[in-house]
């Protein structure tokens, strides 16, 4: 991404994770390549089943044992931590330099263990501290997620879905790592909490200076956080940009007709849909893999379009050649 910053927080190349199944190898993150600069956040966009959660588990190395495939390089304030060893990169890097708030993070919570130890654990286990100091340290992370500190003595139970949420951010926050990866944090919140969820977000980037990796399909409610903007699809970036730029005007035609399917509040426009389905990730075109859906499509869509430069962005597609 663009910056004027020579400073990059976070920096991928060409990360590629691969799972193998009994049907075939399935490219789930197939050369992904983004920069992240600190006190940002991007917003990584896509249909389900594009490879976003797929990165997140890349970036921190939570992989399962069917991998078939993991190459490339991840750089945290200019370390290579992909070459770390797993010893080194749990007790350096998770937690302590990224943390993850899960898919469904609210239902991780552990029901029979109240919430202040579980906020505390992280810092205990990774910053070697006793628990007292651990507790003192989960009272000030209730304190940037708005939650009362009454509310460190009860159970996950004792919690509304926005409060358990609000909690396993506390979780993300407590060790102090310069990035947190969200994975869908609000998607089974109603509306009225997912505002209020990225109204806190948006106070800990201002107060802590954290930056964030936002992966959803939320665009409406994503926008409100977003920096940058990172578009998704069959494995592959396909876009990427500053958010000023990109809501105003997508460059992709998947970007474009992923903003279409919004609705607008003060636009008398009925939102569109996308014909057809995404490729599978097993069985991969050769040409642009969005061209068979694509109302854009000519001759040389045949071919697999290289990353090009547009106005300061990024965009996977021959109409900018």
């Amino acid at each position: 991404m663009v910056s004027s910053a020579n400073h990059k927080l976070l920096r991928v190349e060409n990360l590629v994770l691969h799972f193998r199944t009994t049907v075939g190898t399935v490219q789930a993150v197939d050369g992904i390549d983004f920069e992240l600069d600190s006190n940002r956040a991007v917003v990584i966009l896509g249909e389900s089943g594009c490879g976003k959660t797929s990165l997140a588990k890349a970036i921190l190395r939570l992989l399962p044992r069917n991998v078939e495939k993991y190459t490339g390089k991840v750089y945290l304030n200019g370390v290579d931590i992909m070459a770390l060893n797993d010893e080194e990169f749990r007790q350096n890097i998770r937690w302590v330099g990224i943390s993850l708030v899960p898919q469904a993070a609210m239902n991780s919570l552990n029901p029979v263990i109240r919430v202040g130890d579980q906020v505390a654990e992280p810092a205990i286990v990774h910053l070697g501290i006793k628990k007292a100091e651990a507790w003192n340290l989960a009272k000030q992370m209730f304190q940037h997620v708005g939650v009362p500190e009454d509310f460190l003595y009860r159970y996950p139970f004792e919690l509304s879905g926005g409060m358990r949420q609000r909690v396993a951010i506390a979780m993300a926050l407590v060790t102090s790592p310069s990035l947190i990866v969200l994975d869908e944090p609000t998607s089974a919140l109603d509306l009225l909490t997912q505002a209020n969820i990225f109204n806190v977000l948006k106070r800990i980037k201002k107060e802590l200076g954290t930056s964030f990796i936002l992966i959803t399909h939320d665009i409406a409610t994503s926008s409100e956080l977003a920096d940058e903007v990172a578009i998704m699809y069959a494995g592959q970036i396909v876009e990427v940009g500053h958010a000023k730029d990109f809501f105003p005007k997508p460059l992709h035609p998947y970007a474009e007709m992923l903003m279409a399917s919004v609705p607008r509040l003060r636009q008398d426009q009925d939102p569109e849909f996308i014909v057809g389905q995404p490729p599978s990730l097993i069985n991969l075109p050769t040409s642009c893999r969005f061209a068979p859906r694509c109302p854009k499509r000519f001759s040389k869509c045949d071919q697999d379009p290289p990353m090009i430069e547009k106005d300061g962005r990024k965009v996977k597609c021959w109409l900018y050649a």
